[in-house]
């Protein structure tokens, strides 16, 4: 067969382009997913890690809120090494109206979510840096969840079942015959190179961007990009998900992950031609501090350790200037018989708690043009590092791990830590000392998971996502990268990109502290590394 030649062609690699990817492999249909960067570059990547248990839509969406709990209860079972079961809780101050606690938990209860009102002083047990000022607390299943896994967990399983992926490869326009889409013409942002794929299905999974997308093929879909800023506090202050219990505002979800905890967001509508490059500003950074330290006090004292915004990729007409009462609900269109465009399908809205049902949807939908009568089975397979392990196995894994660094490789790889090469001993020297990252598995990701830069690894490894930003482990980890490309010359340019995206973080919160240690990481770089 002409090797560009495919039942579907999937575009986007965030969570939903990758999970569609992997449900449309395994229903054995040969899949290629296209995307102009890497994985969960766009809102896949740039969220607080929630993996929502549905309740803070309960009152207002009561639709997503049921699909975020059945998904989150999927969720723990096939994607277990990509979660942390934390528990959360939803808290009422001085200032809220505890009223609203009886109807938000009334709603959670029809939405199926189990919600438990306890008394205050049973919360301050439960998380000890909750603000102790609290008047009423609720008990909801929420839970942590890191992104760049999961994403990259659904690539792993689709390629492992024959799909094919094409990163940095941006689609330049579409190959259509009359009222149907045949296939799509691309480019290697690398190498400038231009190569036709053609497909009976095109599924735009982009996000945001899928307004662009659909205009080149000559549809419209309704997109309000919706900006969200969030900040990373260098130490875990909290370990239950702590979220204020009134209707959904600024900065009222604290996340736990990992080392760090995040306290998000904004909302801000924003241009559509402003989503390639979104920032936070000052003022963004003092209303999160100022509303998160209401959440848990120690936030006004604890280091942060970046800024970051992302954009919603939210489907409205609506004039709303927030975005807050917007439905985070799933589209899915079927531009056939919307447009009277064949071939061509949106699948957007949505949340990361809900790829996995987003997936399904755009699946069923492709596998029904073309036929195919096969069931999905994406809820009940594990996906690649929690094969047969429930979280409480996985945890005992980590917990008999024989060294810090196996610990750690271990969570971010779940069950799979056993099958990647350690050749020798130079393999257990740490890379990333922060993220506890061994030379074993920066060289796998270089091997198995497509990367290609000091920014991909990251997203992998979690390599220059610790506490010193990349201060000392990315000279390292670019010697790595020059080495498994047999290409010396990149090393610097791409070592420039990877701390310039790491400054960019850093701008909004460049005071105290802070801006002693970034003068001092510049000093590093500059006279000691020359860059």
């Amino acid at each position: 067969m002409d090797p560009r030649e495919f039942d579907v062609i999937i575009l986007g690699g965030g969570v939903v382009g990758a999970g569609t990817m992997r449900d449309c492999a395994m229903r054995g249909l040969r899949a290629l997913l296209i995307e102009r960067a890497d994985i969960a570059t766009g809102a896949s990547g740039r969220n607080h890690g929630l993996l929502h248990s549905g309740a803070r839509y309960a009152v207002n969406d009561p639709e997503s809120a049921a699909e975020c709990i059945a998904e989150n209860q999927i969720l723990r079972r096939i994607a277990a090494h990509c979660i942390e079961p934390t528990g959360g809780l939803f808290i009422s101050l001085p200032e809220d109206d505890l009223s609203y606690q009886h109807t938000f938990v009334e709603a959670c209860r029809k939405a199926g979510i189990g919600a438990e009102i306890i008394d205050p002083k049973l919360a301050r047990e439960m998380e000890p840096s909750v603000n102790p000022d609290l008047i009423g607390a609720v008990r909801v299943p929420d839970a942590s969840v890191d992104p760049f896994r999961l994403c990259a967990s659904n690539m792993l399983d689709a390629k492992l079942r024959g799909a094919q992926v094409r990163l940095r490869t941006e689609v330049t326009g579409f190959i259509r015959e009359g009222d149907t889409i045949r296939g799509v013409h691309t480019r290697n942002v690398q190498t400038g190179r231009e190569t036709d794929y053609y497909a009976p299905v095109v599924v735009n999974a982009c996000g945001v961007w899928g307004q662009e997308v659909a205009q080149m093929a000559g549809v419209q879909v309704g997109m309000f990009p919706s900006k969200g800023a969030l900040l990373i506090f260098a130490h875990r202050v909290n370990n239950m998900v702590i979220n204020r219990c009134r209707k959904p505002s600024n900065a009222d979800i604290l996340v736990p992950g990992d080392t760090v905890c995040i306290i998000g967001t904004t909302s801000t509508r924003i241009p559509l031609e402003n989503c390639h490059k979104v920032s936070v500003t000052p003022d963004e950074v003092t209303l999160l501090v100022t509303e998160g330290a209401k959440l848990t006090p120690a936030l006004s004292e604890t280091r942060i350790l970046r800024a970051f915004a992302g954009v919603r990729p939210l489907v409205s007409d609506d004039n709303d200037p927030t975005g807050r009462n917007i439905s985070r609900g799933i589209v899915c269109l079927d531009h056939e018989t919307r447009d009277g465009l064949k071939g061509f399908v949106t699948i957007t809205g949505g949340k990361l708690t809900t790829y996995r049902l987003m997936a399904e949807m755009a699946t069923d939908l492709v596998c029904s043009k073309l036929g195919v009568n096969k069931a999905c089975e994406t809820a009940t397979t594990p996906l690649p590092g929690s094969e047969g392990r429930s979280y409480e196995e996985l945890a005992r894994q980590i917990w008999e791990a024989p060294s810090t660094a196996q610990k750690a490789a271990t969570a971010r790889l779940g069950s799979v830590v056993s099958e990647v090469p350690k050749r020798s001993r130079q393999d257990e020297a740490l890379v990333c000392e922060c993220e506890e990252v061994p030379v074993w598995e920066v060289n796998n990701a270089f091997e198995r998971m497509g990367v290609s830069s000091l920014t991909d690894l990251r997203r992998r490894t979690r390599v220059g996502m610790g506490t010193c930003q990349g201060e000392f482990c990315a000279c390292r980890a670019a010697g790595l990268l020059a080495k498994a490309q047999d290409c010396a010359a990149r090393e610097r340019a791409d070592l420039l990109k990877f701390m310039g995206e790491r400054w960019k973080g850093n701008f909004p919160i460049g005071w105290g502290e802070s801006l002693r240690e970034a003068e001092y990481t510049q000093w590093v770089y500059k006279h000691v590394l020359g860059l």
